[in-house]
């Protein structure tokens, strides 16, 4: 009786430990297969939010940045630039943004300048017609391509699409829609977050 007693503790051993080094091994096999669902680092990188530092950005100027593989333009206007973006309202598709949904736009650039700070331009350099990137127009009056009451912006030379230094459309042009305002913030007067804006 004393042995059959040993003989059922060491199988109850033998089948614990069995069990257990099964279980071990389920687990190293699953977690490969689980953790290849997971984003790889370079897709997490993909979709981070940049900072750029637009301390050396003097007004009239433009830098580009690159966020999830589009080129995001940050443009510093200058004063007779803000003041003249009111002036073609009345030709413009959109100038408001009222249009499209936050993500084409979020809440603070539904405004006339589209953007949190007035002085600051935004947005996906990439025309919402076709995918071409517009070129910069930003100087003022007569030129080839653009009406003579030009106060500068961008032309989009694959089907002549026309923005301006805010990002809206003109009417009439086969572009459908405004620059697209990425999500961002300030985290100084110096440093941009493009890609977040949760902590605004």
């Amino acid at each position: 009786m004393a042995e059959s007693s040993l003989n059922d503790a060491s199988k109850r051993t033998w089948l614990i430990a069995s069990g257990c080094a099964g279980a071990v091994g389920g687990v190293a096999a699953v977690v490969p297969f689980v953790s290849s669902f997971l984003p790889s680092e370079k897709a997490k990188a993909a979709g981070a939010a940049v900072e750029a530092d637009i301390s050396a950005l003097a007004p009239g100027e433009k830098l580009t940045v690159e966020w999830r593989g589009k080129p995001v333009w940050i443009v510093r206007r200058t004063p007779e630039q803000l003041a003249a973006l009111p002036k073609h309202n009345d030709q413009l598709a959109d100038p408001k943004s009222e249009r499209k949904p936050a993500e084409q736009a979020p809440e603070y650039a539904r405004n006339e300048v589209r953007s949190r700070k007035p002085e600051y331009l935004v947005v996906v350099g990439i025309c919402t017609h076709l995918g071409c990137s517009p070129s910069d127009k930003f100087k003022a009056g007569p030129q080839p391509s653009l009406p003579d009451d030009w106060d500068g912006g961008f032309f989009c030379p694959c089907h002549g699409s026309t923005f301006d230094l805010a990002g809206r459309v003109y009417k009439n042009k086969p572009a459908p829609d405004n620059l697209e305002v990425p999500p961002h913030m300030y985290l100084s007067d110096t440093k941009l977050l493009i890609g977040d804006d949760k902590k605004a």
